[in-house]
């Protein structure tokens, strides 16, 4: 998803100091920072920490974190304004870093895992033909409602994204 709004917008992305591939992009005169941590997802509230830090951003609402999510079916995409975690180390990681929980999420459903599967094993594994499929289209709405955001606002893009 990142990888596709840094193509959209001629933003290539190159290893930054922060643990992470970076890209900068001016959208309607918008900074739009994209950024890929190159760490373990439980890790990746470092990452983040040290991007914020870097882009000076002191409002949490501003900060954007695409994500995947076992308690949506396969490719549903859903936005969000702060809120819990539900256990997902990779948001643990990042509000513990921040300090806060106000950033926005923009989740893609993976869907739960079948019997007595262990999550992080499920989310680790391939997905499958017709869930792939269900992700490929999920990643594009994604990126669509991170620009809805930058556009428009968090809740234009709440309106769209959770309503479908």
């Amino acid at each position: 998803m990142v990888t596709r709004l840094a193509n959209r917008h001629d933003a290539p992305l190159k290893r930054g100091k922060e643990r992470a591939l970076v890209g900068e992009a001016r959208v309607e005169g918008k900074l739009l920072a994209l950024a890929f941590p190159q760490t373990f997802v439980n890790l990746s509230g470092e990452s983040v920490a040290r991007l914020v830090r870097r882009y000076g951003i002191d409002d949490m609402s501003r900060v954007v974190v695409v994500h995947d999510e076992l308690d949506l079916p396969p490719g549903r995409v859903r936005v969000k304004e702060g809120g819990g975690t539900a256990g997902h180390n990779g948001l643990e990681s990042i509000r513990s870093h921040l300090r806060s929980g106000a950033f926005i999420r923009i989740r893609i459903g993976i869907g739960k895992p079948p019997g007595r599967q262990d999550g992080a094993d499920f989310v680790l594994r391939p997905a499958r033909k017709a869930e792939q499929a269900a992700l490929d289209i999920a990643v594009v709405e994604a990126a669509e409602a991170v620009e809805m955001i930058l556009d428009e606002g968090v809740a234009a893009a709440m309106n769209r994204f959770n309503s479908l």
